[in-house]
């Protein structure tokens, strides 16, 4: 039997306007820009995406199942600008058939510097989808899949949390399969799951799908159903874990994707009939047993070649700006205490760590797919700008309170 597990981030950050030296006002985000883009991608990836999965979750009588890490950035822009996607993922939680998962609620890089506010955010995450789609995450995601054994320790602690989803990492596997569900190595591991993103099959649609020069171009669901059924005997979950922006904004329209995630649940049934299926992490966990532990002493990630950390913390000019961003957390909550409504949350948006992606000074293949998705001329712009929204936050959280 091979249970195909998908998993799908929805993230939108909250970018910031261009702000000089010179600016004194605390209005950092440029919403006129934000709107322009969550509404682009709304019309060409979530609205069509999240209809093709409920049709889907319909047409094969719940069979077919999904799982989704929204980011509370992202719904917050859906509420503000596309409130029907909010409606649409409502229609998704009542299917029963999707699950949805935890994170930090800003997509941040908290746990790197501040377990307090990494603990914070999480929680402030799972208050959202209880509120809005009535859910309680079992299953846990850091961002942009950030893990290592001291991260699943911590998540072992919180005990909220029975499965982490991370990457499959070839140098760390050596001869073994992301097939398979691992615990850590870690004080309280064995009651966690962990379950290793299929990175190969995952990037086939996420990143080679439209490659003309692939060699296996054009792709259809039959031939991929059929490589997914070739893991058994050798494994008996395929994670496939992506932006849900593959489909409709990385992958247009034009290229196929939608007609390919069409016809996938049908093609994975037919290439087992009566084994193949889909589950959820949480189902996942409940069916199956793991074959050992996944020692990971050092940070993993999904991002880029090295799958590291060097996509946000790889230049000095990221570890100064992450440095001078987290060393303003007492300042900020103390001030949000004090009388500063805004500041906390502001500050928050700041810990987004597309901000810091945008400094990335990575270049070849990588350094296209940050120039890609970065509003900045270069990462020095980014940088600056960053840092002159970094400067009047301070000022503003130094202040003295006024007298009453």
């Amino acid at each position: 039997m091979a249970s195909v597990c998908f998993y799908f981030q929805v993230h939108q950050p909250f970018r910031l306007r261009r702000y000089s030296v010179f600016d004194r006002d605390p209005f950092y985000f440029d919403n006129a820009a934000n709107e322009k883009i969550c509404l682009k991608v709304a019309e060409k990836c979530y609205r069509p995406a999240t209809k093709k999965i409920l049709d889907l979750i319909r047409r094969h009588d719940r069979r077919f199942r999904v799982s989704y890490a929204i980011t509370s950035t992202a719904l917050e822009q859906f509420e503000l600008w596309a409130p029907d996607l909010i409606e649409l993922f409502q229609e998704l939680a009542a299917t029963g058939a999707v699950e949805f998962v935890a994170e930090t609620s800003h997509h941040s890089l908290s746990f790197l510097f501040s377990r307090s506010e990494f603990d914070a955010q999480v929680a402030n995450h799972e208050r959202r989808l209880a509120e809005l789609f009535g859910a309680k995450p079992e299953t846990f995601r850091n961002t942009e899949l950030i893990y290592s054994d001291e991260l699943a320790a911590h998540i072992a602690r919180l005990g909220r949390h029975r499965a982490i989803l991370c990457e499959g990492v070839d140098s760390i596997l050596t001869y073994r399969s992301p097939n398979y569900l691992y615990t850590p190595p870690v004080p309280g591991g064995e009651g966690v799951r962990l379950l290793l993103k299929n990175y190969r099959l995952s990037d086939d649609i996420a990143f080679r799908f439209s490659d003309r020069n692939w060699k296996e171009w054009p792709l259809d669901a039959g031939r991929f159903a059929r490589w997914v059924n070739q893991i058994n005997g050798d494994g008996f979950v395929c994670n496939l874990f992506m932006d849900y922006e593959t489909f409709g904004e990385h992958q247009w329209a034009d290229t196929g994707i939608f007609e390919f995630l069409d016809a996938l649940p049908g093609a994975v049934y037919d290439a087992n009939p009566g084994q193949n299926d889909f589950q959820t992490p949480r189902e996942v966990v409940a069916r199956y047993e793991p074959v050992g532990s996944y020692a990971v002493p050092r940070w993993i990630s999904w991002a880029d070649t090295e799958r590291d950390l060097t996509a946000w913390l790889g230049n000095p000019m990221q570890e100064h700006a992450a440095k001078e961003l987290y060393a303003l957390e007492p300042a900020v909550k103390a001030r949000h205490q004090s009388g500063d409504e805004w500041i906390l949350e502001d500050w928050r948006k700041l810990t987004t760590s597309d901000h810091l992606y945008y400094m990335c000074t990575k270049y070849w293949a990588d350094g296209d797919v940050h120039k890609y998705f970065s509003p900045y001329d270069s990462p020095y712009d980014a940088y600056i700008n960053f840092m002159n929204v970094i400067d009047n936050l301070r000022v503003r959280a130094e202040a003295v309170p006024a007298m009453v």
